[in-house]
């Protein structure tokens, strides 16, 4: 029942905004990856999810605001039942790893989605990547990490609204990338974040 719920949400996401794919840098697969994204609207976690085929989606855990998706049951069972999110504190406990969840899921094999800006932007520019996508890709180096570019989304559900806009979103899925060695951390977020946007059409 759990399944058949999940591709229910799936098929409806595609239904309302599409949420088509172009592999334009990779071809998908089932090799552990690193998905990263911009941040531009709620939609962006389902977006990516329906964009990806069933083999790879199901190897995949979006990683989550807990102050979003789990402030209510009803946003909880989406993110964790049918998502397969992990949801991560934005305000962690001091001493306490805030994707220390991501990086169980890595230790696993699996692989998982993340939005570096840290929160949704006006959709207008993408802000600044914070250090975690560095942090994840220090401790974890021999898998891939795959930019991905959102658009419209900001547009199908604009910031503060409740109301959706049947507009066609498209997942750019770009070029792999990799921590060079020996590149410090703000040099590799400003190529992390430009490898995003070299996707924009």
């Amino acid at each position: 029942m759990t399944a058949l719920i999940r591709r229910v949400l799936i098929l409806l996401v595609r239904f309302l905004v599409g949420a088509r794919a172009d592999w334009r840098g990779c071809a998908p697969s089932t090799a552990q990856r690193i998905y990263f994204a911009n941040h531009g609207s709620h939609l962006d976690t389902v977006a990516v999810m329906a964009a990806l085929p069933w083999p790879v989606r199901r190897l995949t855990h979006p990683v989550a605001a807990r102050d979003y998706w789990g402030r209510n049951a009803v946003l909880r069972w989406i993110a964790e039942t049918g998502l397969r999110a992990v949801l991560i504190d934005r305000k962690p406990v001091r001493g306490e790893d805030p994707l220390g969840p991501a990086a169980a899921v890595l230790e696993r094999g699996r692989s998982i989605l993340i939005f570096p800006e840290g929160t949704r932007g006006s959709g207008e520019e993408m802000g600044p990547f914070r250090g975690g996508l560095h942090r994840i890709a220090a401790r974890f180096p021999e898998v891939e990490l795959i930019p991905v570019h959102l658009d419209n989304l900001q547009r199908i559900l604009p910031k503060g609204s409740l109301l959706i806009v049947p507009i066609t979103c498209t997942a750019r899925f770009g070029a792999p990338i990799r921590l060079e060695e020996g590149e410090d951390r703000g040099a590799f977020l400003r190529r992390a974040r430009q490898s995003v946007l070299d996707l924009v059409a």
